[in-house]
């Protein structure tokens, strides 16, 4: 029997997101998602796609071990169990690679030990990527665990985009420079637009717009990132659900000396209680603009402060690329926000860019052209697909070995 099936995990601090995928259409078998790990509260909901049967469990869940443990009983329950012989691979998302990792890469005790030395740069999520990969280790030693980087895909940004101006020697013992992320969600965008567009990814040139809670821009030319918001850490770029994106640097001085505030203070302040949030109580861009519909003023300049933000990346990566064939809207608010996408492409006709307000309306789960037909540069809502991305990339690797 060929193996074709990649468990794809996502091992956040809290929380594990899998998805279960056959590999020879790309089809989910399962999905699911274990949060509040370490709680007495945690919920494991698992959903077989194949028979239509969703579950839901609550209770504690002492840990990630704990938690792979009642993913794989959920999935032996419909017969997809771990130790299924059509199980080529298990595929984790590891958010920081460095430059150490520019593909997926099967883990090996060497790779451990790189995500392990990269924790500085990644506090938050690398330990909890790095807890889901031994555990799934533990729990299947001999199939084949790859990881996907969310990093990669930027790393093929000339020097001049990814450094910072600051002395490369301190700089470079410190591994400060810009990464990006989000690199699976860009890389399926980017390629989903080309086809979109009846053209191969080398032949076009996207910039790609993932607007979430956390959220990127991207310059992709002919299939290659030149340039990407993100930076060092995800703080970096655009305004964010609750992160600040770009600042002057001289702020967190500012914060320091005359607010009396400390390093780990203005950690949270700027990642946690500002962006969207700090500005307007709100990170949820639909409570937002119910609040701009009925004229809170507060909301309205929050929504204003995060489409000029938006607008002027637009602007700069038109630059960087020259020519851009297309603009890619994905990720929850980019999917969903029509306002957004108004707003965002509204004043740049001189570019070339337009939207058709009928199709910008137009809700659906299709990749899907919202410009009009006579627009010089194309527009599209391209739902992105993380977990196919990274299944995708795991299976090409170790697919022709099973």
């Amino acid at each position: 029997m060929s193996s074709t099936r990649v468990l794809v995990l996502n091992s956040g601090s809290s929380s594990v997101k899998y998805q279960l995928l056959d590999m020879r259409d790309s089809s989910r078998l399962a999905v699911g998602l274990v949060e509040r790990i370490g709680e007495q509260t945690s919920r494991l909901k698992h959903s077989c796609l194949a028979t239509g049967d969703s579950r839901e469990k609550t209770g504690p869940i002492a840990d990630h071990e704990a938690a792979l443990k009642a993913v794989a009983e959920q999935l032996g329950r419909d017969g997809l169990g771990l130790d299924s012989p059509e199980l080529a691979a298990i595929g984790h998302r590891v958010v920081h690679g460095g430059l150490f990792f520019t593909e997926p890469t099967v883990i090996d005790d060497e790779v451990l030990t790189e995500i392990e030395r990269l924790i500085p740069v990644a506090p938050l999520h690398n330990p909890a990527n790095l807890t889901g990969i031994r555990t799934a280790q533990a729990l299947r030693p001999d199939l084949p665990q790859v990881a996907v980087f969310d990093t990669a895909f930027h790393t093929t940004m000339p020097e001049p985009a990814a450094r910072y101006a600051i002395d490369p020697k301190i700089a470079d013992r410190h591994r400060i420079r810009r990464y990006g992320f989000h690199g699976t969600s860009h890389a399926y965008v980017s390629r989903e637009t080309a086809r979109l567009l009846g053209k191969d990814p080398s032949e076009v040139n996207v910039i790609v717009l993932h607007l979430g809670n956390g959220a990127s821009a991207s310059a992709v030319e002919k299939g290659r990132c030149v340039d990407t918001s993100m930076g060092l850490t995800p703080l970096e770029g655009l305004v964010m659900g609750t992160r600040s994106g770009d600042l002057d640097p001289a702020v967190i001085f500012h914060l320091a000396r005359v607010g009396g505030m400390d390093m780990d203070e203005i950690d949270n302040l700027l990642n946690k209680r500002s962006g969207l949030f700090g500005l307007c109580g709100d990170n949820d861009m639909r409570e937002i603009r119910r609040r701009v519909d009925e004229g809170d003023e507060e909301a309205e300049l929050a929504f204003d402060i995060y489409i000029h933000r938006l607008k002027k990346y637009i602007g700069a990566y038109y630059a960087v690329l020259g020519t851009v064939d297309a603009v890619a809207f994905t990720a929850g608010v980019g999917e969903n926000a029509a306002p957004v996408r108004a707003a965002a492409v509204q004043g740049l006709d001189g570019l070339g860019l337009a939207l058709d307000p009928e199709r910008n309306a137009v809700r659906g789960e299709q990749a899907r052209l919202i410009s009009p037909e006579s627009a010089r540069v194309a527009v599209a809502v391209v739902p992105t697909d993380e977990e196919l991305e990274i299944a995708t990339q795991t299976f090409a690797l170790v697919g022709k070995n099973t």
